[in-house]
């Protein structure tokens, strides 16, 4: 006598997030950036800015340590003010593409940024902030579109571009105690990004 046995279905992998969701997402994970970033400037200002140590010293061999978290740090909330809204926008835009992506992104640009700080600011300054994470983020988006040859990514690019043009000033040596440095590592740490995790055409 012969039975009939169901086949055992093997389980579906859950698809990408729809756009809906991969939007909330990302705005979470730049709010909870942003709420970070605030937090550690009020723990500073409470210690007597203890953290402000962590800052990039250039060209001295214990400070490569702190190229990571000196991007977090800032000083002053006015120094964390000024960075918190094109971080919130220029990260969330950036965000959409997927956060495995934008977490890779991101590393490369602050990894850019700091060690261009510690190679060429001038010797004895202290150099910190998110500033080149926003520089880098900028460059990103701006040339994400061609790269991945993507008509909206270069819509997108192109608004940016509209309305945070003037940044690319703060990449020049024109002012007095702003770390242009990197601000132009971090752009160019962007760039790089974008073309070493550049998707294909989509068919």
């Amino acid at each position: 006598m012969a039975y009939a046995h169901p086949v055992p279905q093997r389980p579906q992998r859950p698809g990408p997030p729809s756009g809906r969701r991969r939007a909330v997402l990302a705005g979470c994970v730049l709010a909870a950036w942003v709420a970070l970033l605030w937090l550690l400037e009020a723990v500073d200002a409470l210690s007597g800015h203890a953290l402000d140590e962590h800052g990039i010293t250039p060209r001295v061999a214990g400070e490569l340590w702190d190229v990571v978290p000196a991007a977090f740090l800032h000083f002053g909330f006015d120094h964390v003010a000024a960075n918190s809204v094109p971080l919130l926008v220029l990260g969330f835009l950036a965000a959409l593409s997927g956060l495995r992506r934008f977490a890779a992104v991101v590393a490369v640009i602050i990894l850019a940024s700091g060690l261009g700080v510690w190679f060429f600011a001038p010797a004895h300054s202290l150099t910190a902030g998110a500033s080149g994470v926003v520089f880098g983020l900028f460059g990103y988006l701006l040339v994400r579109g061609f790269v991945d040859r993507r008509a909206v990514d270069v819509l997108i690019g192109v608004l940016v571009l509209a309305a945070y043009g003037s940044l690319l000033w703060g990449a020049l040596p024109t002012a007095q105690g702003v770390s242009w440095q990197g601000h132009l590592f971090g752009l160019l740490g962007g760039v790089l990004a974008a073309v070493v995790f550049r998707r294909g055409r989509p068919t």
